[in-house]
């Protein structure tokens, strides 16, 4: 794959040493993304797959086996009116079906989705946090759905109580081992992992409020040049545990909280042991290295870490064995990459959904200007 890169030799490569966790690294960190914010790679060719005028897009999750597309709209503004679709044609249509897209009893409708997954045995898993404007989480809502994308049914459905979803927690992400049918989720309003069994529905709620679930105390996120501040709380936000990827190959979870640059990484196995206590699972955590700040994140089949880099409108490349990050694509159009998913011949999926631009962060008023969008590249490689 044919690459351009901004530096002195024909390779820019970021080294980030995993004990290496000073100041002088963050902000060495910070310079490096500056530079290579004007480089992309040229194989990499950024495509549009689908545009929503007023649907606020963050997950997205395409089937490898048909080609099937997916995406979810979160309930987080008066605009909303659809929770999760598939593109049909370069337009949402409700699914499974409008029911659950309509407003009723929480347990059996969609109430404020925030991630889409297709696993690998064609199964679209829906994460509903059930937190309407990331505010109050309405009781009986929480709640994890399968749904069998052969037959169209909805197969499970997995509720989540107080204990998994506490007051102020957002379950974010989720990412689907299906050969120990295990869920593993995010939480990024109070940080944690939650770990489910899907065979019985039983979920655990680990490393909650560990440093490495937690957002980086003093961090700043900057989007296009302009430092963001939550007018709620009159503050730079924090955010916790965000973006996850499933290495399968080599039995590693990673995670990230968003506000933050370090990235961690914890075995499977240690994850799904329930006889260890708190104290030995959370010295089993790995911190593995630092990288921009990431909303999604995505496994490659060879172990390595896709990630999306909300700073430069860009999404990044993290080698496990040299413990580097480059840049796969920095493109303006990529305003907040939000989510990623590979498709069936290893297009690489994006949604952008404009975060920065919400009234939170700009005085009450929204400052979008473009809908929000689901773009695809090829050539990235896999």
């Amino acid at each position: 794959m044919e690459r351009r890169h901004v530096a002195s030799s024909a390779l820019l490569v970021i080294q980030f040493s995993a004990e290496r966790r000073t100041l002088f690294m963050r902000i060495h960190l910070v310079l490096a993304s500056l530079l290579i914010n004007a480089a992309a790679i040229a194989g990499a060719d950024l495509q549009e797959v689908a545009s929503f005028p007023d649907q606020q897009v963050t997950g997205v999750g395409v089937s490898t086996k048909s080609g099937r597309i997916f995406v979810n709209f979160p309930y987080w503004s008066d605009e909303h009116s659809i929770s999760v679709a598939e593109i049909v044609n370069g337009q949402p249509k409700p699914y499974p079906n409008e029911e659950w897209n309509k407003p009723g009893p929480p347990a059996s409708h969609f109430v404020c989705v925030q991630s889409v997954v297709v696993d690998d045995q064609d199964n679209l898993w829906v994460l509903d946090p059930a937190a309407p404007k990331m505010q109050e989480i309405v009781k009986g809502g929480p709640k994890l759905v399968k749904i069998d994308l052969r037959e169209n049914q909805l197969v499970q459905t997995i509720p989540f109580g107080e204990d998994i979803a506490p007051d102020k927690s957002y379950l974010n992400d989720v990412r689907i081992d299906a050969r120990s049918e295990t869920a593993f989720i995010t939480d990024s309003g109070k940080g944690a992992i939650i770990v489910v069994n899907l065979k019985n529905g039983n979920a655990r709620r680990l490393l909650d409020g560990h440093p490495s679930t937690q957002p980086e105390k003093g961090f700043k996120l900057v989007v296009d040049g302009r430092e963001l501040i939550d007018q709620q709380k009159k503050a730079p936000p924090q955010i916790a545990s965000d973006g996850i990827a499933l290495d399968a190959k080599n039995g590693y979870l990673y995670y990230h909280a968003l506000t933050a640059h370090e990235l961690y990484r914890i075995k499977t196995s240690f994850l799904t042991d329930e006889k260890l206590s708190k104290k030995d699972l959370e010295s089993k955590v790995e911190h593995v290295g630092q990288t921009p700040a990431p909303d999604g994140m995505v496994e490659a089949s060879d172990g390595s870490i896709y990630l999306t880099d909300l700073e430069h409108n860009a999404i990044v490349h993290w080698n496990p064995a040299t413990k580097s990050i480059e840049q796969v694509v920095a493109d303006k159009r990529l305003m907040w990459p939000d989510t990623l998913s590979w498709g069936p011949n290893d297009e690489l999926y994006v949604t952008t959904s404009q975060i920065e631009n919400m009234p939170r962060f700009n005085n009450g008023k929204s400052t979008r200007t473009e809908p929000y969008k689901l773009w695809k590249m090829t050539g990235v490689g896999r």
